[in-house]
């Protein structure tokens, strides 16, 4: 008679094997999204492509979630528990690349590109819910399992929103992923964040015959940036901002601006000192008004939360993880990952466990950190028990946001990385579905931590996402 582990090791192969099973499948719909390369609250077509396959797959498909047009929920099975899984599918602007190669050769001029491996996101999630799915039927296991389609990670905070709207009221779990340069299950806190857009009106003037006439706008951006950076001396330890003049009010130097605008991010280790931060800024952009006699319109675009570890279903994961190893890499994989290696600033050696891409899982090290950048899936992690890991994609120390990532992205090695976290994630939902008692010991460690009742969205209610009213097909076709 098997043992317990046995059993459960049985499951964990027969679920990787359903997962290599649609591994075709899997990694073209991954490069089809690649291809695609669609920005926040614009990803139509990926966004279709993704809830048409779990629509064929056997999902109840919700679109047009929350009231964003690309964000949508794939439901199978009912009752609880309810363990999601999260995808997300958008792009950056201005990254543009060629696949497969080591230099930096665009595809498009100013074209976008996936500089994040959200195409490997979405996917690698999407197979593990699949796999769950026919876990489910094999063994007539209770429960749900539902695909959580994420717009906007990048510079929107979609699943803040979505959280907003109560699309996770009623989910015991949630599991993701993050492509990228190591193999470990991820327990670090993250920086809270907001975006706001600062536009100055002045008034045009001819530069040469009447400046005293004009009010530059322009000039009132200059100020504001040079304020905000005399502040930085003055904000907690670990806050930043950063900031993009995206208007300079035109391109001829004779006439006094009348239109200018800048949008700021702002970063800290909590939501309070982000908020603080960004008062004092509002403040800066006040004076610089001020100064040039314009006025400054302040929009507040979007915002998230500071992450929340949940050891509790870390564990989980990271037991799934250790017993179904690591991605395997051939020696072409190593060779490719070692000269993207040559690229990078310093130039690496190549000599990294023996090739550019890394061998090893990393030793399960529970809240050890705060992780400099920010993601929505904290709001997430604030309502639910939330547990994320991450694998080998990429060439080591790749920078996430760099052509480099973008050339990476249809590589086989890429392509192994998202099944084998498809793998780990469908394990650990299987487990969750199986055993109550780690979800509602992890709701504990939550409440504990401060989340759930604890929540505040950082969005205020009246402000909406900037989207188009445009609908992704409704049918597969």
């Amino acid at each position: 008679m098997k043992n317990i582990r046995e059993e459960q090791q049985a499951d964990y192969d027969w679920l990787a094997d359903r997962i290599e099973h649609k591994r075709e499948m899997f990694t073209q719909l991954s490069d089809q999204i690649w291809g695609l390369a669609e920005t926040k609250f614009e990803e139509f077509e990926s966004a279709g492509l993704l809830a048409d396959q779990l629509e064929l797959s056997g999902f109840r498909v919700e679109r047009h979630g929350g009231g964003l047009p690309t964000a949508f929920i794939g439901t199978y099975g009912s009752g609880s528990p309810v363990i999601a899984v999260l995808g997300e599918f958008d792009a950056l602007p201005n990254m543009s690349q060629q696949a497969g190669v080591t230099v930096e050769q665009a595809l498009q001029n100013k074209g976008n590109g996936h500089g994040c491996g959200h195409h490997l996101l979405g996917t690698g999630s999407l197979a593990a819910v699949i796999a769950v799915k026919e876990y489910m039927d094999k063994k007539g296991l209770p429960g749900t399992i539902r695909y959580y389609g994420c717009p906007a990670e990048e510079g929107g905070s979609g699943k803040t929103f979505m959280v907003r709207e109560g699309l996770f009221d009623d989910v015991d779990a949630a599991l993701t992923w993050h492509p990228g340069y190591n193999n470990a299950v991820v327990s670090q806190t993250s920086s809270a964040n907001v975006q706001l857009r600062y536009r100055f009106q002045g008034k045009s003037a001819h530069a040469g015959i009447s400046p005293h006439k004009g009010r530059s706008a322009l000039d009132a951006v200059e100020l504001m940036n040079v304020g905000a950076n005399y502040l930085r001396e003055h904000i907690p330890p670990g806050a930043r901002f950063h900031y993009a003049v995206t208007e300079t009010g035109g391109h001829f130097p004779n006439v006094v601006q009348a239109v200018a605008e800048v949008v700021y991010l702002i970063r800290a280790p909590e939501m309070q000192q982000v908020n603080e931060i960004y008062q004092r800024i509002n403040d800066v952009a006040k004076g610089a008004a001020l100064m040039t006699g314009t006025e400054v319109d302040i929009q507040f675009e979007k915002a998230c939360s500071n992450l929340i570890p949940n050891v509790t279903l870390e564990e989980v994961m990271y037991r799934c993880f250790t017993n179904l190893g690591i991605p395997a890499f051939t020696e072409d994989e190593q060779s490719y990952a070692s000269e993207i290696l040559t690229t990078l600033e310093p130039v690496q050696t190549g000599a990294v466990n023996g090739g550019g891409l890394l061998k090893t899982l990393d030793p399960y090290e529970p809240v050890s950190g705060i992780m400099l950048g920010s993601t929505d899936v904290s709001d997430v992690s604030w309502v639910v028990p939330t547990a994320q890991l991450e694998t080998v994609c990429y060439a080591s120390e790749t920078p996430f946001h760099s052509w480099q990532m973008v050339a990476q992205g249809m590589t086989s090695a890429s392509h192994k990385g998202m099944l084998h976290a498809a793998k780990v994630m469908a394990a650990t939902a299987v487990e969750l579905l199986m055993h109550h008692d780690i979800l509602e010991e992890a709701k504990q460690e939550l409440r504990n931590r401060g989340g759930m009742e604890g929540y505040t969205c950082p969005i205020p209610a009246h402000v909406n996402p900037p989207v188009k009213e445009r609908l992704f097909r409704q049918q597969p076709e």
